[in-house]
């Protein structure tokens, strides 16, 4: 079979019997230009070919793509998800088509996407970080695109951020337990390394149970699927507390997966044998035993108004740089209830 070619602005003219500019100055909206034969011919030639104008050819002509740059640390995280379907909600608001890039956490894939979004000539970048280096901030400093960031914060990069009051969340988290008479909390993360979120979140986790001496206070740092160090971890800590009631935070949704899984291979129920309580409300939390208690982001509005700011900064709006911050909610469930 032979293999269809897409038809050009030239195949219309040629069929309508007219000249490129004609059919140029019916697709850009000037028909007022043209005579009204003239314009029935080229919507005939138009349906006949089954022309499809290229919108990304057209909107460099006028120096627009309308297109969004998304580089997301991890798109496979509950938490990416929803923040991913607050941004597309304002984008087909706003008339823009988001480019999804999926760092799976890996600094290099974050600088090799950034180059690969200026080549396409997107309009403006939101970034969920994994924490570039000296390397990718002088990238991001030279292209001068308008970028927000979500969740995570770069060293020394000055750029309008969303995302969690992390402070006010951990705090809440933390009281929660303390209210409900845990002895023993320990503070579980992935490596914090450069990922602001989760030490802001440690730093509040600390600075709580400071005004409690009696209660004692752990902290420990498990790449997500290193199964046999999460066990070991999890373990040691409820033989250190036996005697005491003790209870587990999650830093995020992804790792309260892998500590639910941990202590059903360990035996101890939630709940019972140890509370549970992990950032990230998930879909089965409320199915699980007893029911897991969450702290809740609100995800939808965090990339949605992600999306508004960085709209704005296309749009030339030259405020200076700030940071949004939404409010969580705890949802209280069965394992963390006396």
């Amino acid at each position: 079979m032979k293999k269809s070619t897409r038809a050009t602005i030239s195949d219309v003219a040629k069929a309508a019997n007219t000249g490129k500019t004609s059919v140029s100055r019916y697709l850009n909206g000037e028909q007022h230009l043209l005579s009204d034969p003239l314009l029935a011919r080229i919507e005939q030639a138009i349906a006949d070919l089954d022309y499809r104008p290229s919108l990304m050819a057209r909107g460099l002509k006028r120096g627009r793509t309308r297109l969004i740059g998304l580089i997301i640390a991890d798109i496979t995280n509950p938490y990416s998800v929803d923040v991913l379907s607050g941004i597309e909600a304002a984008c087909r608001e706003r008339g823009f088509t988001p480019l999804v890039c999926n760092t799976n956490n890996e600094v290099d894939q974050e600088l090799h996407y950034l180059d690969l979004l200026r080549s396409y000539q997107v309009e403006g970048i939101v970034v969920n970080a994994v924490g570039m280096r000296e390397e990718g901030l002088n990238r991001m400093q030279q292209s001068a695109l308008p970028m927000v960031l979500i969740d995570r914060k770069i060293p020394d990069f000055a750029c309008d951020v969303v995302g969690l009051d992390n402070a006010q969340a951990a705090s809440t988290a933390t009281e929660h337990l303390v209210e409900q008479g845990f002895e023993a909390i320990l503070f579980l993360s992935e490596p914090l390394g450069s990922v602001n979120t989760r030490r802001e979140r440690l730093r509040a986790f600390r600075h709580t149970l400071s005004r409690y001496p009696g209660i004692v206070a752990e902290n420990a740092e498990v790449p997500l699927h290193e199964n046999a160090q999460l066990d070991a971890l999890l373990h040691q800590f409820n033989s250190r507390c036996r005697g005491m009631r003790k209870a587990l935070i999650s830093a995020n949704g992804a790792l309260t997966l892998q500590v639910a899984r941990s202590l059903k291979r360990l035996g101890l129920n939630w709940g019972s044998d140890i509370g549970l309580l992990g950032f990230d409300e998930l879909e089965w939390a409320e199915l699980a035993g007893v029911g897991i208690t969450t702290l809740k982001q609100p995800t939808w509005q965090i990339g949605y108004a992600a999306l508004e700011q960085v709209v704005k900064r296309i749009e030339g709006v030259s405020d200076p740089v700030h940071e949004q911050v939404f409010s969580g909610e705890l949802i209280v469930r069965g394992s963390t209830r006396r």
